[in-house]
């Protein structure tokens, strides 16, 4: 990777002259390469992926922007994003990371509750992003049920079917948006911005302490769908959901509608990585269609 283009992108955002002299491959991420850029003064994380992947990489930056301006939970800075003919890029601060601790794990429960008490002006966003690769529609809507059937659940359904997941998926997919509105009797969410794919992978601990969220898929929506993801697949401690819920406390309707929260992203892995995820997104369609 010749790191000449994106290193005069850099200079030209932060004002300050910059040459790369080590770059190092960073793990961690299914859809974009990542590397470690520094110099003898300063050092950046750079994610890649091909061209035409800058909007995906504008739509993050726009999101980190966002929850940075709530002041109530860390993000990583973006510096600059773009494209050169081979790649698109973006550039954001380099944060040194250090083991959780229960003090940490506590206030990054609290400061997430605190960013989901800033209520927003509508369900939806500004513009339409990712979550992982795949098109997240974000239109603005006033009824939350209508933006989930619509811009969640019915469109990767969709997408699943074009996939060529038919038959009972589609069918019993088809019956749970029919009959989704009972999940909202006696509960009325207001639009709180969301982190959009908050996984136990996508949160840490910088040194200091301090929480620190990243890889967004924002929009505004439900809180309880953010909290949903951090139980998808793990990776948050007690300590965690006992501060979010002194500061934002748990609706009795949660327990249901956190099968229905998730299985947005079970589908989503389905589109993503195939049909070992088909059987559990039936499931979880078939416990929903049994409650309701």
């Amino acid at each position: 990777m010749n790191w000449q283009v994106i290193a005069e992108r850099i200079e030209q955002a932060t004002g300050r002259p910059f040459s790369v002299t080590e770059s190092r491959p960073v793990g961690g991420g299914d859809i974009n390469e990542a590397y470690r850029l520094r110099n003898d003064e300063r050092t950046y994380f750079v994610k890649l992926n091909r061209p035409a992947a800058v909007d995906m990489f504008e739509a993050e930056a726009e999101g980190l922007r966002e929850i940075a301006g709530t002041r109530t939970i860390r993000v990583p800075e973006p510096v600059v994003c773009g494209q050169t003919e081979q790649r698109s890029f973006l550039v954001l601060e380099y944060i040194e990371f250090a083991p959780s601790s229960s003090r940490s794990e506590r206030q990054l429960g609290r400061q997430l509750a605190l960013l989901h008490s800033v209520e927003q002006p509508y369900f939806g966003w500004h513009r339409d992003n990712t979550i992982g690769s795949t098109p997240q529609p974000n239109g603005r809507y006033d009824d939350w049920p209508g933006f989930w059937r619509e811009q969640r659940l019915g469109s990767q359904l969709r997408l699943a079917a074009q996939n060529g997941y038919r038959g009972r998926l589609q069918s019993q997919g088809e019956r749970l948006l029919a009959d989704m509105d009972a999940l909202f009797d006696d509960y009325r969410p207001r639009p709180s911005l969301l982190h959009g794919d908050l996984w136990g992978g996508n949160a840490a601990v910088a040194t200091g302490g301090v929480p620190v969220i990243f890889d967004p898929a924002c929009y505004y929506g439900d809180s309880e769908a953010d909290l949903a993801m951090t139980e998808l697949f793990g990776g948050f401690s007690r300590d965690f959901y006992a501060a979010y819920h002194e500061v934002l406390p748990q609706d009795p309707g949660y327990r249901v509608r956190k099968t229905f929260y998730n299985l947005y992203h079970i589908l989503n892995h389905l589109n993503l990585f195939g049909s070992g995820y088909l059987s559990r997104a039936e499931t979880m369609i078939g416990q929903l269609l049994a409650e309701i």
